[in-house]
């Protein structure tokens, strides 16, 4: 009996449809690692697969964008029977491989896989025919040119062990390179893509075709027994020997390098063949198969040195280091060289901003080449304006709303003059102040709030400079009440707002002069002056007129005229003492209310429902209560005249 170390154990799985797209290359190798006893031979297995490492399914049903762990790999002998349940090999180790073109012409571009290596040991007995091991699945990756349709292109990848009729202690050839491959359109290249053997046999190469296979996830089921001769279906002229065209097309020779020029951007499909034969008995041992994904790019530049014409120095310090950007358009290596117009020189490696230190100020005519002393070189010239030193500041005195605010320019300048300056006052739409010599402002705010003040400087040697401020104006809205009358006696409680500090006059009849909400009382009409003020020092000024009637008593006038000229146009009465009002009302003379209302401020126009109410004698009734608590109940009569 024979004995497999790790093998999966009546492995059952659910077909379920999953296309891994990101599958792009792969190989398959042994490595021969002693016998087991009784006959039986112990190999390495090794799958290595590839994936675009940029490629996203995104809404792709099904789609599988990362590897697979474990995988199944499957063994038949010569004659196709497999052997044994398939074995699951799992990843062992990962790594990225990024190829970037670097050439100072050219711009920059990359190719981003990884590969997984999946290992497991395997015992095999004794056979003469050997055996072959096999992976097979679908799907390679999007849009390759050079295989139709291949999202739904499988690939299959195998190894043939040799058997006792030639050497089963053979261990097969393997590829050195792991690396991405990115080349230029239309540019020839050179790549070393050859292989050892641990047994040192000899090596022959060769482009051949890529195999199909593998439908399904479910492996197990669909991988084919050798032998294996479906390949990929080619867009033509594409095949196996010219998997990419070119002038001249790509080779490979017996030292295992691919050659040649392509004429075509996109990604290709290429697959190498190593034959392997025993240097003593000159035997073919083996066939070794590997596909590669290789990109081609437009690698065209259009090399172009950039920085800004003009560049003024103009900061707030008076430091003569001037920061130099550069917006050149380069290849990955490109050079820049600068002269800077000082009788110093330098050369730069990257695009980084960098400072230079001038002598002294001035203007200085500066050039920058890039790749000096290649076929893809260009220059720009520029001048640098060197008169630093500007700060543009101000101050403010003032705080209050509905005062001047004075706004004082004390912007300073090292090397040159400050000839105008602009403020912007920070209402929106508001106006806008220049002046060429004056470095005051004074503005009135009529609210109170935040403003942002932005002060905008120029010079004489043309540079600029702006400062906003965040300013508070503070503001008092003094507010005393609303003109009373009073009967005879009656106290009136004041409550004034609009500020933090309060004064009062005349002081005759007020419990207190500096309070918010003084008592009055007296029997004398009069006017209060109320002032207001806050912590700031902001101040505001109202009056309160108090008129005192005999009372409490009710007056309404008999008649009104409605005509609308600004006299006598509303009936309303005048309260004395009256400190509540139920209702006011007035009836047509067939009893219809036509006029209702509790305030006494708000009398009758003389309308109904809209419309002018005709010259007639109303009847109103009016209920309410006094300030000593006594119930008010008047009824009367008013004529509406014209």
């Amino acid at each position: 009996m024979y004995r497999f170390l790790i093998l999966a154990i009546c492995c059952t799985f659910v077909h379920v449809r999953a296309d891994a797209y990101h599958i792009i290359g792969g190989e398959i190798y042994y490595t021969y690692v002693g016998t087991a006893g009784d006959g039986v031979y112990r190999y390495e297995i090794v799958l290595k697969l590839y994936r675009d490492a940029d490629f996203t399914c995104g809404p792709i049903q099904g789609c599988i964008d990362h590897f697979e762990n474990p995988v199944p790999i499957n063994i038949y002998n010569s004659s196709g029977t497999r052997v044994t349940n398939a074995l699951q090999l799992y990843i062992s180790q990962t790594k990225s491989l990024r190829d970037t073109l670097k050439n100072p012409c050219l711009a920059p571009r990359t190719q981003n896989l990884e590969v997984a290596y999946y290992k497991d040991t395997v015992e095999l007995p004794a056979s003469s025919g050997g055996y072959y091991v096999t992976y097979q699945r679908c799907c390679r990756g999007e849009k390759l040119v050079n295989i139709y349709d291949s999202e739904h292109e499988g690939s299959t990848f195998y190894t043939v062990i040799p058997g006792t009729d030639k050497l089963p202690t053979n261990s097969s050839a393997r590829f050195k390179h792991d690396g991405a491959i990115v080349i230029c359109n239309a540019l020839p290249f050179t790549f070393n893509y050859s292989a050892f053997d641990p047994d040192g046999d000899s090596l022959t190469y060769s482009l051949c075709s890529a195999l199909t296979g593998g439908a399904t996830r479910s492996e197990a089921a669909s991988t084919n027994p050798p032998p294996y001769d479906n390949t990929v279906n080619y867009v033509a002229p594409y095949s196996g020997g010219n998997p990419m065209g070119g002038s001249p097309q790509i080779t490979i020779d017996n030292e295992g390098i691919l050659r040649g020029t392509p004429n075509r951007e996109g990604k290709f499909v290429i697959s190498v063949c190593v034959n392997e034969y025993d240097r003593r008995t000159k035997m073919l041992l083996g066939t070794h198969h590997k596909d590669l994904l290789l990109t081609v790019f437009n690698c065209k530049t259009n090399i172009k040195a950039g920085f800004p014409s003009v560049l003024s120095n103009c900061i707030a310090s008076p430091d003569l280091a001037v920061t130099i950007p550069n917006y050149s358009n380069a290849g990955f290596t490109s050079a820049y060289y600068w002269e800077f117009g000082d009788g110093t020189d330098t050369i730069t490696f990257d695009k980084t901003v960098f400072t230079h230190q001038y002598p002294d100020t001035g203007i200085y005519k500066v050039k920058l080449v890039v790749n000096r002393g290649l076929s893809c070189t260009d220059s720009v010239t520029g001048f640098v304006h060197n008169y630093p030193g500007l700060k543009a500041d101000f101050t403010m005195e003032g705080l209050c709303s509905g005062d001047p605010i004075r706004f004082n320019d004390i912007s300073t300048y090292t090397y040159g003059k400050i000839t105008s300056r602009r403020w912007d006052i920070g209402i929106p739409e508001g106006p806008e102040f220049a002046s060429a010599v004056s470095t005051q402002l004074s503005y009135v705010y009529q609210e109170g709030g935040t403003y942002t003040v932005t002060l905008h400087v120029l010079t004489d040697r043309s540079c600029s400079a702006e400062l906003s401020k965040e300013i508070t104006v503070y503001e008092v809205r003094p507010y005393a009440g609303n003109d009373t009358i009073l009967a005879k006696g009656q106290q009136l409680q004041l409550n004034a707002s609009g500020g933090e500090y309060y004064a009062w006059s005349p002081p005759e009849g007020l419990s207190s002069v500096n309070i918010a909400d003084p008592i009055a009382s007296g029997d004398k009409d009069v006017t209060y002056m109320l002032k207001v003020s806050n912590a700031q020092g902001c101040v505001g000024y109202d009056t309160i007129n108090v008129k005192y009637y005999s009372g409490p008593e009710i007056y309404i006038p008999t008649a009104f005229s409605p005509n609308g000229d600004g006299q006598n146009d509303q009936f309303r009465f005048i309260p004395v003492g009256i400190t509540e009002y139920l209702y006011f009302r007035i009836f047509n003379r067939w009893g219809q209310e036509i006029f209702s209302s509790t305030d006494f401020r708000k009398g009758w126009d003389g309308t109904i429902n809209g419309s002018p109410a005709p010259v007639d004698t109303y009847i109103w009734i009016l209920a309410g209560k006094d300030f000593t608590g006594q119930s008010i109940l008047k009824k009367g009569t008013v004529t509406l005249v014209k």
